[in-house]
């Protein structure tokens, strides 16, 4: 079958299903072109739970199709490829936590989405990179733990007058973005703005003219009146960037901004996960239950 068969039957089976589909802003090209929604990883989970959707096929990875279940426990969640995990996810433990929270006892856990549900259930409040700062600002203690991103936990504790401990998690793909590149083409393109995720270094963050979510890229360089920008995220987000701006220039900061995992779900995973109604993830209610309260005490917090 060539893709415009492939992508045919898929929407087909999506239909007959009952089903949505969503991508996540790093996802290949070719399966953002077809879903129903793109975005964030818990903005699409959040938006899957207000449709009438039965089943929701999400092109992402592990995390972020347990945070679906958690949100959507009435629907069957597939995510087309189960060995699409989240290294950083995978740096933290229930135990290793279990042990830091013994270390600080009483001290709020603040942790990002980017963790498995069983993380979540051991969590006092959640976040995403977009909110991080104000989750950090509404808690009453003026200490708390971090988990697991030490490079976005520094880029809010920059302007925070609170006590950080980190856990020293990161992104592999963000991580591999260096000062040197970035200072190297702000230098080739003296025009440009470079925009970075805050799960880059600090050394990268701190040479950003901008640092921000995904979502909140594709509204900064919208919004811009800048012409060319440097991208300092995973090359996916440029499929979208490029569609809505089709008058600018995007240069992706280093060729290392590409994740595996990222990339693995293909249009024919899509259709085989159709076909079949698998591999489904679903979480737990002892697991669910506590984790949700994380979300929910996260999604409770005063927008600016």
């Amino acid at each position: 079958m060539d893709q415009h068969d492939i992508k045919n039957e898929i929407r087909e089976l999506l239909k007959e299903r009952n089903a949505v589909l969503l991508a996540h802003n790093y996802m290949r090209d070719e399966v953002q072109e077809i879903a129903d929604i793109t975005g964030d990883s818990l903005a699409l989970s959040i938006e899957a739970a207000k449709t009438s959707a039965e089943v929701i096929v999400f092109c992402g990875v592990h995390f972020m199709a347990e945070s679906a279940s958690i949100l959507s426990p009435d629907k069957k969640v597939l995510l087309p490829r189960l060995d699409a995990g989240c290294p950083m996810a995978d740096m933290i433990t229930v135990e290793g936590l279990i042990e830091m929270k013994k270390r600080f006892p009483g001290v709020p856990v603040v942790t990002y989405v980017n963790s498995s549900a069983a993380v979540k259930a051991h969590t006092d409040i959640c976040c995403t990179s977009a909110n991080a700062g104000r989750v950090v600002s509404s808690l009453a203690e003026d200490e708390l733990i971090f988990t697991p991103d030490r490079n976005l936990g520094r880029f809010v504790a920059k302007t925070s007058n609170k006590k950080f401990h980190f856990w020293d998690g990161f992104c592999p793909t963000h991580e591999r973005l260096r000062a040197e590149d970035v200072t190297r083409l702000k230098a080739d393109y003296p025009d440009a703005l470079f925009i970075c995720h805050p799960e880059c270094s600090p050394a990268v963050s701190d040479l950003a003219d901008h640092a921000c979510s995904t979502s909140g890229m594709y509204d900064y360089c919208r919004t811009s009146p800048a012409k060319r920008f440097i991208i300092g995220t995973e090359a996916g987000i440029l499929y979208r960037l490029k569609k809505e701006n089709s008058d600018k220039e995007f240069i992706l900061a280093s060729p290392g901004l590409i994740c595996p995992n990222m990339k693995l779900i293909s249009l024919e995973d899509i259709l085989a996960s159709l076909r079949t109604m698998a591999p489904e993830v679903r979480v737990e209610e002892d697991i669910r239950i506590p984790a949700k309260r994380a979300l929910d005490r996260m999604l409770a917090v005063p927008r600016d």
